[in-house]
Formats: structure tokens, sequence, C-alpha cells
């Protein structure tokens, strides 16, 4: 093929990708997130990262509940077997309408798993859950799993996230949210540990979020219950 034919072919393909429409995207339940992305994009994936306490979990957990207001199900896969049903009904994810896959602590498996349940249809939220999965294994997960799962979600109406404690998927992922814990505000005096004078009243968060050539940081306060 001439170097001709081939800057012809960059260009279509180029075009093509520009002239995409946005995808669709479903809010999270969190308004400062949803200001700061537009909300998860369906037929694609997100990832959400972030150091244990910083508030990944509580974003998820939020998605689902959302998706349950929807009336949609989801399917929840499930690393390493760290998801809490109880407290997950408490914010309101309807548990009738949730897949729980758990994997046994077995990375592979769970991205296995995810690609199933994408390609098998009928879910608005496929959730697969990394966030106690060691960053060395999680980094194991080939460039070329992760693409084939980004391909086998695209032109569906699900929303794929991963959550986990770094970014893993790069260029795969349309939409990535980092969360960084910064502060907590007590109130009260301190004193002993499980001293009830002494509460945890709210949670400074920082929220970087990157879709394509977007960057955005807004910082928001998150109310402890």
């Amino acid at each position: 093929m001439s170097a001709l034919a081939v800057k012809q072919r960059f260009d279509s393909l180029l075009a093509d990708w520009q002239s995409r429409p946005e995808p669709e995207r479903v809010p999270t339940g969190i308004p400062e997130i949803d200001q700061a992305t537009g909300g998860v994009p369906r037929g694609a994936l997100t990832e959400i990262c972030g150091p244990a306490s910083s508030g990944r979990t509580t974003l998820l957990v939020s998605i689902m509940a959302e998706a349950a207001a929807r009336e949609e199900y989801c399917a929840l896969v499930d690393a390493e077997d760290s998801f809490d049903p109880a407290s997950a009904r408490e914010a309101g994810v309807r548990l009738d309408r949730l897949l729980w896959v758990q994997c046994g602590h077995n990375a592979e498996h769970a991205l296995k798993a995810a690609d199933l349940l994408v390609q098998g249809g009928g879910f608005g939220l496929v959730a697969m859950d990394l966030g106690e999965t060691p960053p060395e294994t999680a980094r194991r997960i080939s460039l070329t799993s992760w693409f084939r799962l980004r391909r086998a979600v695209e032109h569906t109406p699900t929303a794929l996230v991963s959550l986990a404690l770094e970014a893993n998927a790069k260029t795969c992922a349309t939409l990535v949210v980092e969360l960084r814990r910064e502060r907590a505000a007590w109130s009260g005096e301190r004193g002993p540990a499980g001293s009830p004078s002494h509460l945890l009243r709210a949670v400074t968060v920082r929220v970087s979020s990157e879709r394509r050539s977007k960057v955005c940081s807004p910082v928001f306060t998150a109310k402890a219950i």
C-alpha cells in the first residue's frame, strides 16, 4: 500500500472517529461528579480508581442505585468477594435486580466474566470491582484484554465500569475518574477510640476526571452518614 493510500485511510478513520456522536450518559447520583464528567457513558468503559477510603466504592454503589431507580438490571463482578449487600441495599441498590458474580480472588476470571455479561446483553450496568485486587495483579491484565472488553461494550446500551486502585485500561477507557481523600471533618472533642463525642461529619475528596481531551478537577465535600 502506497504512502498516499495509507494517509487517505488514516484520514478516513480519523474523520469517522471525530464524527461519532457523544454517547448517552447516565448520572452517578453525585451531582458534583455528574457536573464534572457529564455522567457515565453507555457503550463505553469507565474506570474509577483511588486508594482505600477515597470514596470509590461509595461512587460505584451510587451508580448502581441510580441504575436501579431506572428499573435497569445490574451485574457486579466481584473479584475479591468484598461486596456488602446489606449496605448496598441501604444505599438504594435493588438486590432483586442485581446479579452478583463472585470470582474467588481471581482478576482474570473477573475480566472474562465481565466480557461474557456484556456480550450476553440485558444489563444497563456491568461493574467489575478490582478495588481490593493488588496493583501488581491488576497490571498483569493485558491491554489486549481491555481492548476486547471495550469492543464488546461498544454500540450497546450497557455502561461498563471498572473499579480499581489505579487506572489500568489506559486508552481503552472513555472516562477515568480518580478519587483522592484530602481531609476529614470531625465534631465533638477527641476522646478514646469509639467515643460517641467524636464523630465523623464530612470527608473532602478531590475528584479528577479525564475524558478524551478534556480534563477537569473539581473538589467537593461528601457528607458522612
